[in-house]
């Protein structure tokens, strides 16, 4: 939902880039000549952003150097959703350029994007992927049209520290919202501190509500985004699940007004025992806002009943439809080399955690992993050297990542829909008697207008 900017060495680290504006386009490159192939490559960081440009371009010499026969013209073009389609139907897409993992369903059904199952296979890198995240890549007959290089899925950060003074074990977390509800009444009655928390403004809220109501089995849009979907039994429950809390059990804050920062204050200063977040919710409340890094702990996302779902995002790499088998094959090359070689080669791990862990950077943080686990877990033993985050913490949060289904956000006007819930999370806040069905059924009403337009 978020935008998180750092430099691209960071993301990187994450394995994949962040999305920036468009800055220019030009025609896709032509293919092959004398043996020799010739690709576009999109998101070359702009000219007001010198370091991050200097690193891309760095790895560009690299590459050519590794594959003298591969030419790669760097292009800032990078995915707009005001501008993809004028750029598609114009032909002036890069040959490989990053979108939101949003997108590969739409892409795949408007022909947008390169069946890449066979080249996947040719660079033996299908098996090497996590099928979680591929799957949501994938068609319906489980042809792959897009390389994952980020992503993240919701879970259940919390307070180490205050688990232990409530008589919880801060290495079982609740996995489930009656756990959820349970110790968030023992961390209260405890400590003071409020039990759990959901943030409630700047479209946040009506994120997190989008992913409580994935964990209770629903949706708030249908496949192609047609649809708002959340007037339902799901959506009424979660929705019912925080008005108890915060009217029945009083293991909410007072404040009902959070976005991340305020929030993540509050969190750190240990006003509060959990939150929804993603495990890259530690650089804000360990290295930015100061918690203690043994005292920060994540879990897989809460579900109603097992495995239902997390909501999940991220960046994938689709390559243009138009491309030639050859320039095919040289953008998946080049997407293996620049955003998965950490994970699957042992000297790029290495040499990239050693200089990562040098300049003081959080360096081994476990994440929803784009690889398959054997292969995350290979890559967490070659840099054991140099993690320097408490990994032991994030060991629930990675157990579930690889049951729980990851949901993708809402493909059509997800922001104007998480705006129209933000209203009815904070009324279910602040107003005790609040009407959850009348709620639902005026805000989907007014989302549906939205999306029909």
């Amino acid at each position: 939902m978020t935008k998180r900017v750092r430099s691209v060495a960071a993301v990187i680290a994450l394995g994949g880039l962040s999305v920036a504006a468009l800055a220019g386009c030009s025609s896709p490159s032509t293919g092959t000549t004398d043996g020799k192939v010739s690709i576009q490559i999109g998101d070359r960081p702009s000219a007001d952003r010198p370091e991050d440009r200097a690193y891309f371009d760095k790895r560009v010499e690299a590459f050519q150097q590794a594959n003298p026969d591969i030419t790669l013209e760097p292009v800032e073009t990078s995915y707009d959703a005001s501008t993809f389609q004028a750029l598609s139907a114009g032909g002036s897409l890069p040959t490989v350029m990053s979108v939101p993992l949003t997108e590969p369903a739409g892409l795949i059904k408007r022909g947008q994007a390169a069946d890449l199952t066979d080249v996947l296979k040719d660079e033996g890198l299908l098996d090497s992927l996590n099928p979680t995240v591929l799957k949501l890549a994938e068609n319906s007959e489980g042809r792959a049209y897009a390389i994952p290089t980020n992503a993240y899925s919701f879970g259940l950060v919390y307070n180490r520290e205050l688990f232990t003074k409530a008589g919880l074990d801060p290495d079982s977390p609740p996995a489930t919202w009656d756990e959820v509800r349970a110790a968030a009444k023992k961390i209260h009655d405890a400590t003071g501190a409020a039990g759990f928390s959901i943030l409630t403004t700047a479209n946040t809220g009506g994120w997190q509500f989008s992913g409580m109501t994935y964990s209770f089995g629903g949706t708030v849009e249908n496949e192609d985004g047609s649809q708002a979907t959340f007037d339902d039994k799901p959506s009424t429950q979660a929705l019912q699940l925080i008005s108890d809390m915060r009217w029945k059990d009083g293991t909410m804050p007072e404040n009902t007004l959070y976005d991340i920062p305020t929030q993540g204050q509050d969190f750190a200063a240990g006003k509060i025992g959990m939150i929804i977040g993603a495990s890259d919710s530690y650089y804000n409340i360990v290295q930015n806002l100061k918690l203690p890094a043994d005292s920060f702990g994540i879990g897989g996302m809460p579900q109603a009943k097992a495995d239902e779902g997390t909501l999940g995002g991220g960046t994938v790499q689709i390559v243009d439809p138009k491309a030639s088998a050859e320039q095919q094959a040289a953008a998946v090359k080049w997407v293996k080399f620049f955003y998965l070689q950490r994970y699957l080669d042992e000297t790029t791990a290495v040499d990239d955690a050693k200089a990562s862990n040098e300049a003081g950077s959080v360096t081994g943080l476990p994440g929803l992993p784009v690889v398959n686990s054997d292969q995350y877990s290979t890559y967490f033993d070659w840099i054991a050297d140099y993690i320097n985050v408490p990994s032991a913490n994030f060991t629930s949060y990675l157990d579930a990542s690889a049951s729980i289904p990851v949901v993708a956000e809402p493909v059509n006007n997800a922001q104007e829909v998480y705006g129209a819930l933000d209203t009815v999370v904070q009324t279910v806040l602040t107003d005790q008697d609040a009407d959850i069905p009348s709620l639902l059924s005026t805000a989907q009403t007014d989302v549906q207008s939205r999306l029909s337009r």
